[in-house]
């Protein structure tokens, strides 16, 4: 999906610098205004791709440590976890963040749950917390 968005933005530029070269005032406003887009998707693919970093570097901290939940939710044929086995580990991680609202592991041991039972987006809201309160913290 990244390298899509790159080939896009590779082809806008190549445009926007097209009409900038247009000698119409209108037409050069167009590219000028057609180069801000390229520029808030960059800021956007920077922005995702420090956050993939920072969340596999904290799961391999995790790991180091032993933290990990273990990886025994049984899976559909798909290959999916089955999802009332997930939910079913998720109060025990709710219940640690709740202990300990300051720790990052339990955070991210929450994402991971969240993950489990597929709900994306508040499993990136906790690896989000994870980070931030992993920053916070000094390493051991």
């Amino acid at each position: 999906m990244a390298a899509l968005l790159v080939l896009y933005l590779a082809f806008t530029v190549q445009y926007a610098v097209i009409l900038l070269l247009d000698p119409l005032p209108l037409v050069k406003a167009m590219g000028a205004a057609l180069l801000v887009l390229p520029v808030i998707a960059v800021w956007w693919l920077v922005v995702e791709f420090a956050f993939i970093v920072r969340g596999q570097r904290l799961l391999a901290r995790l790991a180091a440590e032993g933290g990990l939940p273990p990886d025994d939710l049984p899976r559909l044929a798909s290959g999916r976890v089955d999802a009332k086995a997930a939910e079913a580990r998720f109060p025990a991680a709710q219940a640690d963040v709740e202990a300990a609202p300051e720790d990052w592991r339990a955070w991210l041991r929450l994402s991971l749950a969240y993950d489990a039972a597929a709900d994306r987006p508040r499993a990136r809201w906790a690896l989000r917390e994870a980070i931030r309160l992993s920053r916070a913290t000094p390493r051991a």
